[in-house]
């Protein structure tokens, strides 16, 4: 919102006047964005991540309510991320390398030619 032009503002303005379940799921989602962006420790994310789940059950927005299911039964690993901030963005990015030059030759017949080439050009 702090990015936003004076236009992007006023049509904003006006989408949730007329609309205000919209306004309601963006501030939803983008206090969801803040907890990853702000929070440092993992007992401050475990606290806001309940915070924002209670306002999710209060909203009555069953798309966030899945989310939220979702945060619940990946809880572990989420809170992980707070620990040492890392991902394994990196490893998936890899791995839809590697698929997207299998799909080039139609499929791998030469496992161990495969791996040779796949080593040569990404390694």
């Amino acid at each position: 919102e702090s990015l936003w032009t004076e236009s992007q503002r006023t049509r904003a303005g006006i989408l949730f006047r007329e609309y205000p379940d919209i306004k309601k799921a963006y501030y939803l989602s983008m206090r969801l964005g803040l907890i990853y962006h702000q929070c440092k420790h993992k007992d401050t994310a475990l606290t806001r991540l309940a915070r924002w789940y209670d306002e999710v059950d209060r909203s009555g927005f069953l798309a966030f309510g899945r989310v939220a299911r979702s945060i619940q039964t990946h809880y572990p690993e989420i809170i992980n991320f707070f620990e040492k901030r890392s991902t394994n963005a990196a490893s998936e990015a890899f791995n839809a390398k590697i698929k997207s030059f299998r799909s080039q030759f139609r499929g791998v017949k030469d496992k161990a030619f495969f791996l040779f080439r796949l080593a040569k050009i990404y390694a």
